[in-house]
């Protein structure tokens, strides 16, 4: 058997799966997140072992288990001591406080090196902001590692990372997949502060004897270097060949396309990684907040997000809604630009704001895929994922805005916890043959009707974010 962890920023998933790819089990233990001022957005690194540990008593006796592998949510700076343990609530990726740091350290050096903008999102800004704010916490820094790498730490007592997470945290030389040694010194660090890094699909530490005499887990059983969750999410979704991506509705949104070369554009605001296969990278349109959109208008309306986003599809009314409730990267990268909601009346109710709350993540994505195009690379096929994939509505209007179709896969689960266990599975010994595209159940196609009023209406939406960004 094979054991996938996918470390998530509102739970951990655990999924344990046969040779041939069945589920023999899952189990899901939840996080929260703290935001003590606006802007920030923090955990505590020591509930992801807890949620760890609690999802793999779930799943029972993994004696049998060959492999284990890992995904995890991107760039949270999680800064640990000489004890192994963190030293502060990890900075997560969707903590935009280091805005000044990442404006600073974004140069045409950084964008050659790391084929990226330099996002305030990114690892190594939030770093530097520990830097200038906490320096007694800077100075005790033994390692720096990305969440999952973290719990690694804890499965192994090994440091390493893996070549699509390292990708993001403007430390890497995307193109040689290494560690760079003038990024790092900018930090004030060198690579005795880092993991080592290796493929996705390599191994990459075992289970410590430790880890087996608290948990079921065999001693010695190899882990995979694993992956960030959007790579993870597409070795899960078969997506590793050039042209094959998809788009992904949960906490965030991402139009992900995988591609054969190495080929950054950081001018469009689009993300250039390193694949979780070798020999393979990958492009990323991200918005920050996409299902979280749908949440925010949930809690603001006082009804549940799946009851208020039960909508019926329309041509987009009079309310627009544009979803930057914690800034905007692609195409834009702008962290402190905020969301707005334009066009309301007396007749605009709880479910008009949720159709425009929906209507204008899609246009986002629409934002995205111009920005995505405009690099080059070929986008083949979309698969949906993620948990608003689920409403057939919201992916109606998202593939109108896209003007492509988008496949939904027969059986939910084609994520990143799957990725993980795939990776798990090339960590052992098996090819990437085991990252097969899944059974498609039906294919949403664009509403053709409304095309001319979707591109009116992104018109519109792209002009309010020219108003809404001087606020």
């Amino acid at each position: 058997m094979y054991l996938g962890l996918d470390l998530g920023t509102s739970g951990l998933k655990a999924l344990l799966i046969r040779e041939d790819q069945s589920v023999v089990a899952e189990a899901t233990a939840p996080l929260t997140v703290q935001r003590p001022h606006p802007g920030w957005s923090e955990q505590d690194p020591e509930s992801w072992i807890a949620a760890c540990r609690t999802a793999l008593a779930e799943l029972g006796d993994l004696s049998a288990v060959r492999a284990v592998g890992l995904s995890g949510q991107m760039h949270g700076a999680t800064l640990v001591g000489a004890d192994d343990r963190a030293l502060r609530p990890c900075l997560l990726w969707n903590d935009t406080r280091a805005h000044e740091e990442a404006a600073a350290m974004d140069d045409a050096e950084a964008r050659r090196v790391t084929g990226n903008i330099v996002f305030p999102g990114f690892t190594a800004p939030k770093v530097e902001w520990v830097r200038r704010n906490e320096p007694d916490i800077f100075a005790a820094t033994r390692l720096v590692l990305l969440p999952k790498d973290y719990l690694r730490l804890w499965l192994t007592g090994e440091a390493w990372s893996d070549m699509s997470d390292a990708a993001g945290t403007a430390w890497l030389d995307v193109g040689a997949r290494d560690w760079s040694d003038a990024m790092l010194e900018r930090s004030g660090l060198s690579r005795k502060h880092m993991p080592a890094i290796t493929e996705g699909s390599r191994v990459a530490g075992r289970i410590s004897a430790a880890c087996a005499a608290e948990t079921s887990l065999p001693e010695g059983v190899p882990v995979a270097g694993g992956g960030g969750d959007n790579a993870a999410s597409a070795v899960g979704t078969g997506a590793v060949a050039p042209g094959q991506g998809f788009v992904s509705l949960g906490t965030s949104g991402v139009l992900f396309v995988s591609s054969a070369s190495y080929a950054p554009a950081p001018e469009t605001a689009v993300h250039t990684f390193c694949h979780a296969v070798p020999d393979t990278w990958h492009q990323m349109a991200v918005i920050l907040s996409a299902t979280d959109s749908l949440e925010w208008a949930a809690r603001l309306t006082g009804r549940g997000a799946a009851d208020l986003g039960s909508v019926e599809m329309a041509p987009p009314g009079r309310a627009l809604f544009l979803p930057y409730l914690g800034g905007e990267r692609t195409p834009h990268n702008d962290a402190a630009v905020r969301g707005a909601a334009l066009g309301l009346e007396h007749a605009t109710d709880a479910q008009a704001l949720a159709r425009a709350v929906m209507e204008g993540v899609a246009f986002a994505f629409r934002d995205g895929l111009d920005a995505l195009v405009a690099t080059g690379t070929p986008v083949e096929r979309l698969l949906a994922v993620g948990g608003g994939a689920r409403s057939d509505t919201w992916l109606r209007m998202v593939a109108t805005a896209l003007d492509r179709p988008l496949e939904v896969p027969a059986e939910e689960g084609y994520g990143a916890a799957l990725g993980a266990c795939r990776l798990a599975m090339m960590a052992d010994g098996h090819g990437t043959e085991v990252a097969a595209a899944p059974a498609i159940a039906r294919t949403v196609e664009p509403e053709t009707s409304m095309r001319g009023a979707y591109d009116e209406a992104t018109e519109l939406y792209r002009a309010a974010y020219d108003a809404v960004r001087r606020f």
